[in-house]
């Protein structure tokens, strides 16, 4: 009889590219999302929640092609419609959600989504395929006055979540100004948009390889080529030095002020009649901002900003966290971008073949969850477990439970053990392992008397570790209290340590 090969237990592993959550952080992004929502519904958004799954057709950019069906997405092919995916982002969904039912749609179309979007890249450090996005976004609205909302927005957000003023910088750029600067370098002709494609194509993504790279790598891109330090060799957009100091010096654009910053971009589109637009786009945006009293502590106009200019059709903003924190290897370096947006007014048109003005932002929601622990703004208090009533007589459970129910009723946290009562110090140890802050014990004695044992267990684990024998008598961290005051007693402790 032949043997049968025993079937290998699975491995209890997360995926590549993905990770789980627990407890305090699963709550800290619940209670950030709906201090995000607070705000955007006071301006007058409304919420939108949209399937995960959307056809790739919808996605747009990411279709999957012969050889890679599932580039870019977590896509797979049904029997009877073809090609679906996880969503990407939340934009796509939205853009297929106006086109689909714009005619019960109000115009503007004001929404916000937040959820889980999956991008089936290669993960590092920091990056997962899976990642949560928290947007905002006006559908209808060709004024640049949506576009100065959103950045008004975006502050006012980041101030609600934790970020203080000073801590943060929302800046603005304008791809059509960008436009009018790629005329003036002859690589943009107004009257054939095909014409220089491929070099506008290179010259945007030199541009956003700024960081990385620095002037003189970006330089080699607007020229020839740029040999890598492998000896990888990139073709460059074949600018000529007076071509690529213009488009250098757009990036390097920003001055003092922001009116002197608007001034020398009208110097660099010249005659540029699309450069000018942007301008003047720019210049209305913050007369609107100013009027508000969003100032230059809170809001600027920098042509720095250049992610997402390849995708962007006007006004492109970036929200940067401008501390300091330490990095895995213990250097000192800022924390960076955790939002960004701007107006999108071709991404609709491929559902209607109309132009449907757009703009929108989307927060990075576990990065600022990140910057906050960084700071110490979160990570304490939202770690903090239930109140743990423990159990001295297995008969008493109904007892017990009646404690626990007024606790709740009282907005307490708290639960009965409900594991195996026979050790009692191994009640103690699951408290601690829950960082539970108090424990409540009461035994036949103390249901005899009609008192409880309140053991404050944060307390009592700052005793052990610093105090003396003689400070622990003069600070006793367990206290006798009336069956009755259970409740009040538990919240004074609680409020010690809020």
């Amino acid at each position: 009889m032949a043997k049968v090969k025993k079937q290998p237990r699975p491995k209890a592993e997360t995926p590549k590219g993905f990770r789980d959550y627990f407890g305090h952080e699963v709550t800290e992004r619940q209670e950030m999302l709906r201090q995000i929502a607070e705000v955007y519904s006071h301006y007058g958004f409304d919420a939108l929640e949209t399937s995960a799954v959307e056809t790739v057709e919808a996605l747009g950019k990411f279709l999957p092609d012969v050889d890679r069906p599932n580039e870019g997405v977590f896509g797979w092919e049904e029997e009877d419609s073809g090609w679906v995916a996880l969503r990407y982002d939340m934009t796509a969904p939205l853009a297929r959600v106006y086109a689909q039912f714009r005619n019960d749609l109000p115009t503007p179309y004001r929404r916000y989504a937040m959820g889980p979007v999956w991008r089936n890249e290669k993960p590092g450090p920091g990056r997962f395929r899976q990642f949560y996005q928290c947007d905002a976004d006006t559908v209808g609205a060709p004024s640049v006055a949506a576009d100065a909302e959103i950045c008004a927005m975006l502050s006012d957000t980041l101030e609600r979540v934790g970020i203080p003023r000073g801590d943060y910088i929302v800046r603005i750029n304008n791809r059509k100004v960008l436009n009018g600067v790629m005329e003036v370098a002859g690589v943009l002709d107004p009257s054939d948009e095909t014409k220089f494609e491929a070099e506008r194509g290179i010259v945007l993504r030199a541009i956003d390889k700024l960081d990385r790279l620095g002037e003189d790598g970006v330089r080699a891109l607007l020229g020839e080529g740029r040999k890598d330090e492998s000896g990888d060799f990139t073709k460059g957009a074949g600018l000529g030095a007076e071509q690529a100091e213009v488009v250098m010096g757009f990036m390097a654009a920003r001055r003092d002020t922001g009116a002197e910053t608007l001034a020398r971009l009208r110097e660099l589109v010249g005659g540029s009649a699309i450069g000018a637009e942007g301008v003047d786009e720019l210049e209305e945006i913050a007369t609107l901002l100013d009027a508000q009293g969003y100032g230059p502590d809170r809001i600027i106009i920098d042509p720095s900003v250049v992610r997402g200019l390849g995708y962007y059709t006007g006004p492109v903003y970036e929200a940067e966290l401008t501390f300091e924190i330490f990095d895995e290897k213990g250097r000192k370096r800022q924390f960076g971008s955790v939002a960004g947006g701007g107006r999108y007014d071709d991404l609709v048109k491929r559902f209607t073949g109309q132009i449907v003005p757009a703009t929108g932002v989307s927060i990075g929601v576990d990065r600022l969850l990140a910057a906050l622990r960084a700071k110490g703004r979160i990570g304490q208090e939202g770690a903090r477990g239930p109140v743990v009533v423990t159990v001295m007589d297995k008969a008493r459970m109904a007892d017990y439970q009646l404690m626990v129910r007024e606790l709740r009723e009282a907005g307490i946290r708290a639960e009965v053990y409900l594991g195996n009562p026979k050790n009692f110090g191994n009640q103690l140890k699951y408290a601690d392992k829950r960082n539970s802050p108090v424990a409540v014990i009461e035994g036949g004695d103390e249901a005899d008397r009609g008192v409880v044992q309140i053991k404050d267990l944060i307390l009592g684990a700052k005793i052990a570790e610093e105090a003396t024998l003689e400070e622990w008598k003069d600070r006793p961290s367990q206290y006798e209290v009336a069956r009755g005051d259970l409740v009040a007693k538990v919240r004074e402790i609680l409020d010690l340590y809020k």
